[in-house]
C-alpha cells in the first residue's frame, strides 16, 4: 500500500509538473526576455488548441494537427507583435491593459465564430496499468523536460541566444553593436507564442475546448513566473518543481481542489519571503559566496 501511495504521488507530481512547465514557459520567455506581461497568454494557448482540434477534425493525423496549432499560433503572435505589441515595449502597465483587452476580444470572437465548444479529440495511448491515469501524461512530462532543455540550449549556446540576451539586458548597446533588436523582439515573441500554441495543442486531447479554455492555464502560469524569478529556464524548473510537489502531496491526500489551494498558499508564502523569486535568492547566495571568497 505504501508503494502504491508513492506511485500515486509520483504520478500526480509528474502530471502537475508537466502542466505548470508547459503553461508557464511561453509566458516566461515573453516576460523574461521582453518585459511584456502578456495577459492574453491564455488566448494564445486557446489559438493552439482550436487550430489543433479543427485540423484534426479535417483529417490530419494528431501530430500534424498539433504542429499546425503551433505554427498558426506563432504566425498569429508575429502579426499581433508587429501591429500592437511592438509599441508597448518599456510600458509595463500599458502592456497589461492592452493584452487584457486583447484577451477579452479574442474570447468573444471565438464564441461568435466557433460557438461554445469544439470537437473532441480523445486522449491517446490508453491508461497506465498500475496508476489510475493516462500514459499521455507521462508523454507530456517528457515533452516538458525536453522543451526546457531545448530552450536552455537555444538561449545559452547559440548566436541567436546571445543576441536575444544582449537585447534584453541593454537594447541601446546591442543596437549600436549591429544587432537588429526589432527583429530580435519579433523572433522572441514568435517563440513565446509558438510555445503557448504548443501547450494548447498538447492539452487539446485532455481538456474540454471552450472559449474560456485558456483561462485554465493562467493561474499556474503567472504564479510560476513570479515564484521562479527573473531566470526564464531555471526559474520555470524550480518553481514548477516546488509548486508541483506541494500540489501533488496535498492532492494525493485531500483531492484536486485542496491541492490547488495548497499550491496557491505556498506561492503566496514564497512571494512574501522571496520577492525576487527563487532565482533571485540563488543570485544573492552566489553573490555572498563570491564576496566571502
Amino acid at each position: 500500500m505504501a508503494g502504491l501511495g508513492l506511485l500515486d504521488f509520483g504520478f500526480e507530481f509528474v502530471e502537475i509538473f508537466a502542466f505548470v512547465v508547459l503553461a508557464t514557459v511561453g509566458l516566461a520567455v515573453i516576460f523574461g526576455m521582453m518585459g511584456i506581461i502578456n495577459l492574453a497568454h491564455g488566448e494564445f494557448i486557446l489559438v493552439g488548441a482550436y487550430a489543433t482540434t479543427f485540423s484534426f477534425a479535417a483529417g490530419l493525423p494528431l501530430p500534424l494537427a498539433m504542429l499546425a496549432g503551433v505554427v498558426i499560433t506563432a504566425v498569429f503572435g508575429v502579426v499581433l507583435e508587429r501591429l500592437i505589441i511592438r509599441h508597448l515595449y518599456g510600458r509595463l502597465l500599458d502592456s497589461m491593459v492592452v493584452t487584457w483587452g486583447i484577451s477579452l476580444v479574442m474570447i468573444q470572437l471565438v464564441r461568435i465564430v466557433f460557438g461554445n465548444s469544439a470537437p473532441g479529440i480523445g486522449i491517446p495511448f490508453g491508461q497506465l496499468p498500475i496508476v489510475d491515469g493516462p500514459v499521455y501524461y507521462l508523454v507530456l512530462a517528457v515533452i516538458a523536460v525536453g522543451l526546457l532543455g531545448g530552450l536552455y540550449a537555444l538561449f545559452m549556446w547559440t548566436d541567436f541566444g546571445v543576441r536575444a540576451r544582449a537585447t534584453m539586458q541593454d537594447e541601446e548597446t546591442a543596437r549600436s553593436m549591429g544587432i537588429d533588436t526589432d527583429r530580435m523582439y519579433a523572433s522572441t515573441f514568435a517563440i513565446g507564442s509558438a510555445l503557448a500554441g504548443l501547450t494548447g495543442a498538447l492539452y487539446a486531447p485532455v481538456m474540454p475546448i471552450t472559449p474560456e479554455y485558456g483561462t485554465g492555464f493562467l493561474v499556474e502560469a503567472f504564479v510560476a513566473v513570479v515564484v521562479g524569478g527573473a531566470s526564464v529556464i531555471v526559474g520555470t524548473v524550480l518553481a514548477s518543481g516546488f509548486l508541483g510537489t506541494v500540489n501533488a502531496a496535498v492532492t494525493n491526500v485531500a483531492g484536486t481542489f485542496m491541492g490547488q489551494v495548497a499550491m496557491l498558499i505556498a506561492a503566496i508564502v514564497a512571494i512574501r519571503l522571496l520577492p525576487e523569486g527563487i532565482t533571485g535568492l540563488l543570485a544573492d547566495l552566489r553573490e555572498k559566496r563570491g564576496e566571502s571568497e
